[in-house]
């Protein structure tokens, strides 16, 4: 069976206490987010968050926070750009 490497950010001290299905879901994310414009990103997360809701995964602000910086010390100014974007968003909602 193949093994393979987590990302980088998911091996930060900052989030070694959360739940692996969670940062897996995280990650999930981002990949399935890469290549959508803005104007299909808030339709995205909306369908995202009723995701997250079927498959009962929420987030504490804590873990969030982590996440968040865990993330942004592995991404190129373009990624943390578009992250700072969809959390604007987020907030809005």
């Amino acid at each position: 069976m193949e093994q393979h490497q987590n990302p980088a950010w998911m091996q930060e001290p900052s989030v070694k206490d959360i739940p692996k299905e969670k940062l897996e879901f995280l990650q999930k994310l981002v990949f399935e987010s890469s290549g959508l414009s803005q104007k299909e990103l808030l339709p995205y997360l909306m369908a995202l968050a009723q995701r997250s809701k079927t498959s009962k995964i929420s987030f504490t602000q804590e873990e969030v926070s982590a996440i968040i910086e865990a993330i942004k010390k592995h991404s190129t100014p373009e990624e943390i750009t578009k992250m700072n974007q969809i959390m604007k968003l987020m907030k809005k909602k």
